[in-house]
């Protein structure tokens, strides 16, 4: 009894701040298929927004944002009795996402696909489709996210920057399923068109309450894998897809060869098991040399990195810092945040050439484990995304 009211108070909150929303209440909301954005569409149906569901085709085929999505993304639209729209984004999603994952690959890096899908297809995409098409303003997504919008909220923390007339990004309220870390490369112009309205519920609270509605999607297994790997059924199996078997050498920090790979794309930084070598005490992956065709492995105490250099940096919720500054970085998803120093790096020509001018050195308090090029470090002061980049090399 205790739980119920529990849930009906959080989903309440979530309907009073969209019924209290300022402007033109009219949102399409992307529809994956699965029960968070499923829920997210029916607490704006319940707070009387003009609500439209909008699933992006992603890929053909088996997979949650495939075939089967769409199948229930419209089912669940039915159910609402709202319109629901697919735009066929799979070629954007070839060309911004696979091509440049198998190019990632290729040249020894570990890529990290979700976060530039979030910026390069879903959210860009929808946003413009949403405003050209429907003339709406606003869409929403089952992220489990906060943002501040500019006007609306101001943030009583102190933060290392300036952060006036900006829209700010906060982890989601359930530390379990906060998807922040996958969000820090949204630009401005498409924060201020967001609503993320699970970003204050727990993930159970979503579940019962698509229970309580009976929602078709209500016991529909959450995906555990990337979409590219649930459609190919495993990462290694859409990398073969891609990248013929090139066999090469596992190595000793020193040279000494201890074993053989068959590919450079099947290993990871930090990796410990599956690499296919017996060997007198544990070993991980400290190294992917893609000119020379090695895997370079080392005990866990010799694996450890004190800085990094991180680059393509999107600042989020503060104007870039001109000088140092103290923060916590998370260099991976499920990894806890840990307290570094951030350093700015002065622009080359190059750099500011490319559009992406924000680089930097971290220092971290302690050693890190499993720092990986090609994965995201995202900046944060307590629950604010104060921006992020991809790390270009660890030491």
């Amino acid at each position: 009894m205790t739980r119920t009211r529990t849930v009906s108070k959080a989903i309440t909150q979530a309907i009073n701040t969209l019924e209290r929303w300022p402007g033109e209440h009219r949102v399409a909301v992307g529809l994956s298929g699965g029960v968070d954005s499923s829920i997210t569409a029916s607490l704006f149906v319940e707070a009387g927004w003009d609500v439209a569901g909008l699933t992006l085709w992603l890929l053909s085929g088996k997979g949650s944002c495939c075939s089967e999505g769409l199948v229930d993304a419209a089912g669940i639209c039915e159910q609402l009795k709202i319109q629901h729209h697919v735009l066929d984004s799979r070629e954007t999603f070839q060309e911004e996402i696979v091509e440049k994952l198998i190019s990632g690959y290729k040249s020894g890096i570990t890529p990290l696909p979700c976060s530039r899908c979030n910026k390069s297809v879903k959210f860009s995409q929808m946003v413009r489709w949403a405003k050209e098409q429907l003339k709406m303003d606003f869409i929403a997504t089952g992220h489990y996210a906060r943002i501040q919008h500019v006007g609306m909220h101001e943030c009583s923390k102190e933060l290392p920057g300036k952060s006036i007339h900006r829209h700010q990004l906060l982890r989601g309220l359930d530390n379990n399923k906060d998807q922040s870390y996958f969000l820090y490369d949204l630009p401005q112009e498409i924060l201020g068109s967001v609503i993320f309205p699970l970003g204050g519920l727990r993930k159970e609270d979503t579940r019962e309450e698509a229970l309580r509605k009976g929602l078709r999607t209500a016991n529909k297994a959450e995906s555990q894998d990337l979409c590219l790997a649930e459609h190919h059924g495993s990462m290694r199996a859409f990398l073969d897809k891609y990248l013929p078997p090139n066999e090469g050498d596992i190595v000793l920090q020193d040279g000494t060869i201890i074993g053989k790979h068959d590919g450079i794309e099947h290993f990871t930084i930090g990796q410990r098991k599956g690499l296919g070598i017996a060997w007198k005490e544990p070993l991980h992956v400290v190294e992917i040399d893609a000119k020379m065709n090695l895997v370079k492995v080392a005990p866990r105490s010799e694996s450890g990195c004190q800085k990094c250099i991180v680059g393509a940096i999107n600042w989020v919720s503060i104007d870039p810092p001109k000088e140092r500054v103290e923060l916590e970085v998370q260099v991976r998803y499920r990894s806890k945040p840990k307290k570094a120093t951030l350093t700015p790096i002065s622009p080359t020509n190059s750099d500011i050439e490319g559009g992406r001018p924000f680089r930097c050195i971290l220092n971290f308090k302690d050693e890190q484990f499993s720092i990986t090029p090609g994965q995201a470090a995202v900046f944060y002061s307590g629950d604010i995304v104060l921006g992020g980049g991809l790390i270009e090399k660890g030491d």
